[in-house]
């Protein structure tokens, strides 16, 4: 971020780098871009292999940058990605040419904060990379109940139950996540900046901990349905405020920023459930997308692990149980309305 300098006033401007799919579309959004005075543009010339290496050190606050680059489809989601794992900290705008469902899935997935269809004013982009800077948001309702209906219609996943979960330090509950993202032993090491050794030491401690004897097991009982998280959230909705649903929150939050996607699932159907505040549902949005992505790679992990007909006998064991789920649901949140735990 650079200053306006003013003998009267200092202002802030919004460094935005533009990527778009092509040169000219670049400097065409960038030239437009520029007359909101509170922005400075960076039209951005290179490719995408070059975008990659120049955010190393990010130099910009937002980066507005299209789903296609180089001429090849969806390009610039990959790109995106490969950038929040470089810096999870990217705030990202992503431009589309036409807002269909699975686009809009595979971009939240890649990490966007914001999307955008280039059909509409460019005076909206500008709102939206304000939005995007300040970090909001930006979706409409119909984007953001495709980013829900995702996480509806997947596989419910928990981080053990609550004791489990208490026992674990920090280092231990992310070495678990790096477990469940399928990492070997040496990239645990190489991403924790940790040794081997220790890093078996932290898994020795958490097999004891949680009474499993292996990865395997251990990451089943990570990703494996039940109802433990489910029922930290429903005792927090009912015993909101008192020391007991403070506990219980801040071990959610603890195990979420770790980065075990059931605490993150979990925190979101909180925030959601209780909307005390008016930031109480773009929380539970923002985790919700975090959740989503990590279940996702679990996915991932797990389909390599199985044959074909495992994977379909799966799929038809999933089918019957998210039926159940259905079910179960609509009953549930009938009750929560009868008691008063949530609103009509």
């Amino acid at each position: 971020m650079t200053t306006l300098s003013n003998p009267k006033t200092r202002i802030k401007k919004i460094r935005v780098l533009v990527a778009d799919s092509s040169r000219i579309h670049t400097h065409l959004l960038a030239d437009a871009l520029k007359r909101d005075l509170l922005f400075e543009v960076l039209p951005f010339d290179g490719t995408s292999r070059s975008l990659l290496a120049s955010f190393a050190e990010p130099d910009a606050d937002v980066l507005v940058i299209s789903v296609n680059l180089d001429d090849q489809p969806l390009r610039g989601l990959e790109v995106l990605s490969e950038l929040r794992a470089i810096n999870s900290k990217v705030r990202a705008v992503v431009l589309m040419d036409s807002l269909r469902d699975e686009v809009i899935l595979k971009a939240f997935r890649a990490g966007a904060r914001g999307i955008f269809c280039k059909s509409q004013p460019v005076e909206v982009l500008s709102k939206c990379v304000h939005c995007v800077y300040q970090g909001q948001i930006w979706a409409d309702s119909r984007e953001m109940s495709v980013a829900v209906e995702a996480l509806a219609n997947a596989p419910t996943v928990r981080a053990v139950n609550a004791r489990g979960l208490s026992l674990l330090s920090k280092r231990e509950l992310q070495v678990v996540n790096c477990l469940a993202e399928g990492l070997s032993n040496r990239e645990i090491a190489k991403r924790l900046e940790l040794s081997q050794h220790t890093v078996k030491n932290h898994l020795f401690r958490v097999f004891d901990k949680l009474g499993v004897s292996s990865r395997i097991e251990l990451l089943f009982m990570t990703l494996t349905p039940s109802g433990s998280t489910q029922s930290i959230t429903e005792n927090s909705m009912r015993n909101s405020g008192s020391d007991a649903s403070r506990d219980e929150f801040d071990m959610l939050q603890k195990a979420a920023e770790a980065g075990l996607p059931a605490a993150q699932l979990a925190l979101a159907q909180m925030y959601l459930m209780r909307r005390t505040e008016p930031e109480d549902a773009v929380r539970a949005y923002t985790w919700y997308l975090v959740a989503m992505e990590r279940a996702s790679q679990a996915k991932e992990l797990i389909t390599k692990m199985l044959t074909a007909k495992q994977i379909e006998e799966a799929r038809r064991e999933a089918g019957t149980k998210l039926a159940q789920t259905d079910a179960g649901s609509n009953r549930k949140l009938e009750a929560w309305q009868a008691t008063g735990v949530v609103e009509s």
